[in-house]
């Protein structure tokens, strides 16, 4: 078993999805936030080798996510974060930890497995996002410190990942590129995806069938 933490913030009109509101409204994107939850975390939980967590930055709502494991990312930088959960999840799954994005609704399954089968044979893996950041990063083992300098929501943010886990002599594997959900274009986009087959992500393709 591989420990799988969502990361992810409480659907809470004017706080999550902020750039993607810019366009479609407070009340919409966190809607949309939500469904992207709920369909991330069945798509993990539905894997038989994951420990389906949410790592969260605050309460989520009562019925929301039931019987879902939430621990709380805490306080600090993204990177103080990241470590945070990834030391409690090796501490508690020593053979490793998947970090995951919830702004990827119909994500492959495929690559959750690739990803835990390259995780199996090496120290980490990287999942790179379109956008230049990572929707997925692997480790089993997070020493302090790993990931402090990385610069987020960047161009260079999975290439500068993956630099900090080689100079801490990580073998390092990548993923093929998938996209995270941060403006509308990113939603037009998932919307055709969607049209294909819903059942990549049914919560989230509901609410755009809706609209």
């Amino acid at each position: 078993m591989i420990t799988v933490c969502v990361f992810a913030r409480p659907p809470v009109p004017g706080q999550v999805k902020t750039r993607l509101a810019q366009t479609i409204g407070d009340h919409r994107a966190a809607a949309l936030a939500a469904a992207f939850l709920v369909d991330t975390l069945a798509l993990v939980a539905s894997l038989p080798w994951a420990r389906p967590v949410i790592a969260s930055t605050g309460p989520m709502p009562d019925g929301l996510v039931p019987g879902a494991t939430v621990w709380p990312q805490g306080d600090g930088t993204l990177d103080e974060r990241l470590e945070r959960i990834f030391r409690r999840a090796l501490a508690e799954v020593p053979t490793g930890a998947i970090a995951l994005g919830a702004d990827s609704p119909g994500l492959p399954r495929a690559l959750l497995d690739d990803a835990h089968a390259r995780l199996r044979a090496g120290d980490a893996v990287l999942g790179p996002a379109d956008d230049g950041g990572f929707y997925l990063l692997g480790l089993r083992r997070c020493p302090s410190g790993l990931l402090a300098g990385v610069p987020w929501s960047s161009a260079e943010t999975c290439a500068a990942t993956e630099r900090r886990l080689v100079q801490h002599t990580m073998t390092v594997a990548r993923l093929l590129p998938w996209f995270d959900v941060d403006h509308v274009e990113d939603l037009t986009r998932l919307r055709g995806i969607l049209a294909a087959d819903r059942s990549r992500a049914p919560a989230t393709a509901a609410l755009l069938e809706a609209t």
